[in-house]
């Protein structure tokens, strides 16, 4: 089992490539599976993402307590860029 704190890490990466690429079918199955890890592995739920000009910021709920992780936008934002600098290595091949 991985970190929490890695957990959200994946998660929240791929996260915001979804959002960006609603149609990205394989981006969309990573996303639910790092969800399901935090779900199911950390047991945390009713996670909240908000961002500044720096930071990501990441709210859910452990063992009854409201809790926070952060994580730089540069490192969260890294997988988003290259798929945008380089649209052809990362065409999305829709589901038959």
């Amino acid at each position: 089992m991985k970190s929490l704190q890695d957990s959200l890490y994946n998660w929240l990466t791929i996260k915001i490539v979804c959002d960006e690429r609603p149609d990205d079918t394989a981006a969309a199955d990573t996303e639910k599976m790092f969800f399901d890890i935090l779900s199911e592995e950390h047991r945390i739920s009713d996670i909240e993402v908000e961002k500044d000009d720096l930071m990501y910021f990441v709210h859910y709920s452990k063992d009854r307590e409201r809790k926070k992780s952060r994580f730089p936008r540069e490192l969260i934002e890294v997988m988003l860029n290259q798929i945008q600098n380089e649209p052809e290595k990362y065409v999305n091949y829709p589901e038959d």
